[in-house]
């Protein structure tokens, strides 16, 4: 069957459309990671991992003097403070932590040592009226920085790739890996658009076509429910349904024993919140095209063959009103991960773990002090796979719609 469609003047057409073809790649990388991902590539437990100084530019960026000193200060401060506690000094130079980066195994004396260079070098730095405005002191400062990671045990190879993948984009004022939050959030998107759009599309379509197949109370029912709801503000709806199930715990039994969940800590409530709105749109559209197909030859030729209106319905409806749930499926898929990012960003979505919401919420007072790597981040991780599903969504609407043909 695929090998068929590969052959097909459908396929030509697509595989011609070059931005579609670039946008089908793209996204097919996004899934890639987010599969990765979900099988244990990059776990919440290293996102939420301090890697390094609060508020690092990414790319390798020179940060300022002063800066720069600080973050050596805050090392420094540490791993003396560690030397303080002979009686439990390797627990407490244990709990000294980057990420990959561990204080070195050197006997205590070396340590010391290393420290008490360091504080000289930054009592003479913090002397300068200006640090950042005096290139003099610069020297100084890159000693002050190898005194401090010598402190910690030399990376292998491919820990110092790994460490510098982390760094690429930097890090939070907690000093958290920017990299591992917007890879992780692409699991937790992808997760959110296909689930939401799947079920959405699924129910829109099937009350879609069976009011405008059945008509008669089936069809008012399901108008006056959709009218109803899209009666009540678009983001309104989202947040009260997502508050609703704030703080939930659900409450069940599995073989006797009995088991709960905190519902407000899981995704659930951005499902429902979610599906509850999305599905009216494909039950519009699928209500209109069913309208129109059930007045064609082949579904009255059907009809009077004496075939069931629920096997017509399912055997000739559904089916050529496919193209309509792909694209719709794809428009839905955009705009849960764009909702989604909203709903967290006021705190009603993502709980645990980071989302692109959480990120863009979290780099508020980042934002205020000039630091823009994390909403950078975050927005360009989100538009790239947005514009590259507007781009397939645009490109399969001219594939498979019979009226672009």
């Amino acid at each position: 069957m695929t090998v068929r469609w590969l052959q097909s003047r459908s396929a030509r057409k697509f595989f011609r459309h070059r931005p579609a073809v670039v946008a089908l790649v793209v996204i097919s990388l996004y899934l890639a990671v987010a599969v990765a991902v979900l099988l244990g590539g990059v776990t919440m437990e290293q996102t939420l991992e301090r890697i390094g100084p609060g508020n690092l530019p990414g790319f390798q960026g020179r940060q300022l003097a002063e800066k720069r000193v600080e973050d050596c200060a805050m090392v420094l401060d540490r791993v003396e403070k560690a030397l303080k506690r002979p009686s439990n000094l390797r627990a407490a130079l244990g709990e000294i932590r980057y990420g990959l980066l561990r204080v070195a195994d050197r006997p205590p004396e070396e340590l010391r040592a290393l420290v008490d260079q360091g504080w000289e070098i930054y009592d003479e730095l913090v002397e300068s009226p200006d640090l950042n405005a005096d290139p003099s002191l610069l020297p100084q400062i890159e000693q002050l920085e190898r005194l401090t990671g010598q402190l910690f045990a030399p990376l292998s190879g491919w820990q110092s790739l790994v460490r510098q993948f982390r760094l690429l984009l930097g890090t939070d004022r907690q000093g958290r890996s920017i990299m591992l939050r917007g890879v992780y959030s692409i699991k937790v998107a992808i997760q959110i658009g296909v689930i939401t759009a799947f079920i959405s599309v699924l129910i829109g379509s099937l009350l879609g076509a069976s009011a405008a197949f059945f008509g008669g109370w089936v069809d008012h029912v399901v108008i006056w429910l959709y009218t109803t709801l899209s009666s009540i503000p678009y983001l309104v709806l989202l947040v009260v349904l997502a508050y609703a199930f704030s703080g939930a715990v659900w409450q069940f039994s599995l073989l006797g024993r009995p088991l709960s969940v905190d519902v407000g800590n899981t995704l659930i409530p951005v499902y429902v919140a979610l599906c509850a709105t999305f599905w009216i749109g494909p039950c519009r559209v699928i209500r209109g095209e069913t309208l129109k197909i059930k007045q064609l030859e082949y579904v009255q030729a059907a009809t009077a063959t004496g075939f069931g209106r629920l096997y017509i319905l399912v055997r000739h409806i559904l089916p050529n009103a496919a193209h309509l749930m792909l694209i719709n499926f794809s428009l839905l898929f955009i705009g849960a991960i764009k909702s989604e990012v909203i709903l967290s960003f006021l705190g009603l979505g993502v709980k645990r773990g980071p989302s692109w919401g959480i990120m863009i919420s979290h780099s508020a007072q980042e934002v205020i002090n000039g630091f823009f790597w994390q909403i950078g981040a975050a927005t360009v991780f989100m538009l790239v796979l947005v514009l590259a599903f507007n781009v397939l969504t645009d490109a399969l609407q001219d594939v498979f719609d019979p009226k672009h043909l």
